[in-house]
């Protein structure tokens, strides 16, 4: 088992299940393009690691996409592999490593407008590799996919709030539509859960529909088949999102997931459509 097939086995993700679908060829590359993608991630928030090695791992990385890797490893051939072989921009790779080195120290978004910029690197870049992976050859799956990938870092983050104080107080959150709704950051951190954040809750939620909404409305038929694993990914998230609305996001308490069942039933119904 290659190197990226074991990273991608052990995350057992919503975007790994997706994956099954795919022609052989193009799984193998999705699936060392996510093994890039998680390990990216996992060294950001590697609490084993002091924040200055880090931060090296990462511009380490970096500097080999950019510069070639001195002495690459199994790992870091197979990246390269990939982005050569389909023709990846550069620059979208590094996009995802600058939104994950933003996770290096704690911050904070003023407006939906500065999150929008970290969620363009860690997912919509995301979802434009993966177009180009999955084969497409239609132009608007690239705002397909900018809008999935906003619309499914959202729900993230919606999901991720109480694990995101406890991991170094982190808020994506914009501060500014705290305010909107009374509800100030030391609510958020004393995780106070009252009709204030019902409100605010509701009104990301409806930012988040927006976006799924703008993605299905701009799915290319040209594209629509090789579009399916997202297509796929944007149910399962999208139900996720109805849960948490559904349960008064309880977030603090809890972590919401879909079932293994449930994302077999929505990769069947998907399947099905696609026979007729």
């Amino acid at each position: 088992m290659s190197v990226s097939s074991e990273i991608t086995r052990r995350a057992k993700s919503n975007l790994a299940f997706a994956l099954s679908i795919l022609p052989r060829e193009r799984r193998e590359d999705m699936v060392v393009f996510y093994a890039f993608c998680r390990t990216m991630d996992d060294i950001a928030d590697d609490p084993a690691m002091e924040a200055s090695a880090r931060s090296a791992a990462l511009r380490g990385w970096r500097e080999g996409l950019e510069h070639g890797f001195p002495a690459p490893g199994e790992f870091e051939r197979e990246v390269v592999d990939m982005r050569d072989r389909n023709h990846v921009p550069n620059d979208l790779l590094l996009a995802i490593i600058d939104g994950c080195e933003m996770d290096l120290k704690p911050q904070r978004f003023g407006t939906w407008e500065d999150l929008e910029r970290y969620t363009w690197k860690v997912a919509c870049a995301v979802g434009l590799v993966s177009v180009r992976l999955f084969g497409c050859q239609d132009p608007v799956s690239d705002r397909y996919a900018v809008a999935l990938g906003h619309a499914l870092q959202l729900t993230n983050i919606l999901r991720d709030i109480g694990e995101d104080l406890s991991n170094g107080l982190r808020i994506y959150l914009p501060l500014a539509d705290l305010s909107r709704f009374q509800y100030t950051e030391r609510d958020l951190v004393g995780r106070v859960h009252d009709g204030r954040f019902l409100a605010l809750m509701e009104y990301e939620a409806g930012r988040a529909e927006m976006y799924f909404k703008e993605a299905e409305e701009c799915l290319p038929a040209m594209d629509r088949e090789s579009l399916l694993p997202a297509r796929i990914m944007a149910e399962i998230y999208h139900t996720l999102l109805v849960k948490m609305r559904a349960d008064g996001f309880r977030v603090f308490a809890k972590r919401y997931a879909i079932s293994k069942a449930r994302k077999l039933t929505i990769l069947s119904k998907h399947l099905i459509a696609r026979k007729r």
